[in-house]
């Protein structure tokens, strides 16, 4: 019976595709007769038509969808492999990702490939990558909210809020300093030292608290007192300093705080009513909903409507679409799993695929040949240093006059000064603005890469410091009572 079977449905299969088959042939057949009276030019087969297919696949692959599928692809495999390299270093794979966007820009494929940079990176095409890679951003954004642990941040305020400020204002006054010396030679014309100084000021300031958050759960520290302070600042720090950073973007964009007092204000009302409008709604829906049985699609939608219409507010008042996704993030319902989860849906195409593209668009305006000379190179080097010394040392000594020993204190102090992607965002937001110009602006981007990669041989040597002066102590004591 089952071969009886089998047999019916092929010939029924053959029955069906031949007779149809045979049918469409025989309608475009006599749809021929259709044809008299137009002007229809038939294509011979040419000796070329090799040729004429190779043109016809160089056009497909510069078609808009072609090239972003291709330079996506290429991304992806550059940010992976440099990722894997430096995380095998004992680094942050988000150095690697970085580096990646500065190789495949014109530092150094554009430099010695031209012909390649030009053909994977036209001009014309770098705005659909641009639109993909603000969406990566705005979702890396809402996710760095969720992951900040608020109540975490009320139990340790007292000690967390006095060391973030410390190692906010501090780098943020030396920002402003060093804007006084190099305004002259680098700061684009027609705009003005406040919004150059405050932009410089907000840029030493920044903490990357998901590179430091990674570097803590790396390390073990997460359970240990030191790293819940040192988390619990630069959560502290990440909300003190995007807020600040919407207060200087208003005012770039404005022109002068006062003219600036109205976006403010609306900004304010913004905050006041994800806080007590939004937020409440939110909860309740946290409340009602089980992890057990998943996620229902219409919590997704309702949570990624307030993602959306959060980041558009913030971008119509004029303080960044990046500022309303945080904020999103960080109102999101307290239940730990449901934050889990949507951190897991989120996070890979995020991560994974939207955000090394990010890296790119910063590499392909980072023009190191720029600085051609050992004067500018010293400006680098003097940028790095306020950096540091603004952000390892305040925060250092804040965490001292708080009650820290000083192994503890330099501890904190390396891992605040740790600034990653986050300084990226508000670098290539200062680009956006026009504040900083293409030499400033890849100045800014080696400080971010070299204070990020020192951050894990710093906290190597302070370990193995105190860890040899414990153990001479220890001999020391010995050797008295002995």
């Amino acid at each position: 019976m089952k071969i009886i079977k089998k047999i019916r449905t092929i010939l029924f299969y053959i029955l069906i595709i031949g007779g149809f088959s045979a049918l469409v042939y025989w309608i475009i057949t006599v749809g021929k007769g259709l044809e008299k009276g137009e002007k229809i030019t038939t294509k011979a087969i040419s000796a070329n038509s090799f040729n004429e297919f190779t043109d016809s696949f160089v056009e497909n692959l510069h078609h808009p969808a072609g090239i972003l599928l291709l330079q996506v692809i290429i991304i992806i495999i550059a940010a992976r492999l440099f990722g894997a390299v430096f995380k095998k270093m004992g680094q942050p794979s988000v150095i690697g990702e970085i580096l990646a966007g500065i190789v495949l820009g014109p530092s150094l494929l554009g430099l010695y490939f031209p012909e390649v940079s030009q053909f994977i990176f036209p001009a014309q095409s770098l705005g659909n990558l641009q639109v993909l890679s603000q969406i990566g951003l705005v979702l890396f954004m809402f996710i760095v909210g969720m992951e900040l642990n608020l109540n975490v941040l009320k139990n340790k305020a007292h000690e967390a809020v006095v060391i973030s400020h410390a190692s906010i204002i501090i780098p943020f006054a030396m920002g402003v300093g060093l804007a006084y010396f190099i305004y002259a030679s680098f700061a684009p014309k027609g705009i003005e030292f406040a919004s150059f100084g405050l932009f410089l000021g907000i840029s030493m300031s920044i903490t990357a608290f998901p590179v430091l958050a990674r570097i803590i759960q790396e390390r073990n520290m997460q359970k240990s007192r030191l790293g819940a302070i040192a988390i619990t600042c630069a959560a502290a720090d990440d909300i003190t300093a995007w807020c600040l950073l919407a207060v200087v973007i208003a005012i770039v964009k404005a022109g002068s705080v006062f003219s600036a007092l109205y976006t403010i204000l609306l900004a304010v009302a913004y905050v006041l009513i994800m806080l007590k409008v939004i937020r409440p709604f939110l909860q309740k829906l946290g409340n009602t909903h089980d992890s057990a049985k998943g996620v229902s699609k219409s919590l997704i939608a309702t949570v990624f409507l307030v993602l959306l219409i959060s980041s558009f507010v913030t971008e119509a008042i004029g303080i960044h679409a990046l500022f309303g996704a945080f904020m999103a993030g960080t109102i999101m319902p307290e239940n730990t799993k449901l934050r889990s989860l949507f951190t897991e849906k989120i996070e890979d195409i995020a991560l994974v695929m939207l955000l090394p593209l990010f890296f790119v668009i910063t590499g392909l305006r980072t023009q190191i040949g720029l600085l051609n000379s050992p004067e500018l190179w010293e400006v680098t080097g003097m940028i790095i240093l306020v950096a540091v010394l603004g952000k390892f040392g305040g925060s250092a000594i804040a965490a001292r006059f708080v009650g820290q020993n000083w192994k503890d204190s330099f501890t904190i102090g390396a891992l605040m000064n740790t600034r990653g992607l986050m300084e990226l965002v508000v670098l290539n937001i200062g680009y956006d603005l026009g504040v900083l110009n293409a030499e400033i602006f890849a100045m800014m981007v080696i400080m971010a890469l070299v204070t990020t990669f020192m951050t894990g041989p710093i906290l190597n040597l302070i370990q193995k410091a105190y860890k040899s002066s414990t153990a001479a102590q220890a001999a020391s004591t010995m050797d008295k009572t002995i």
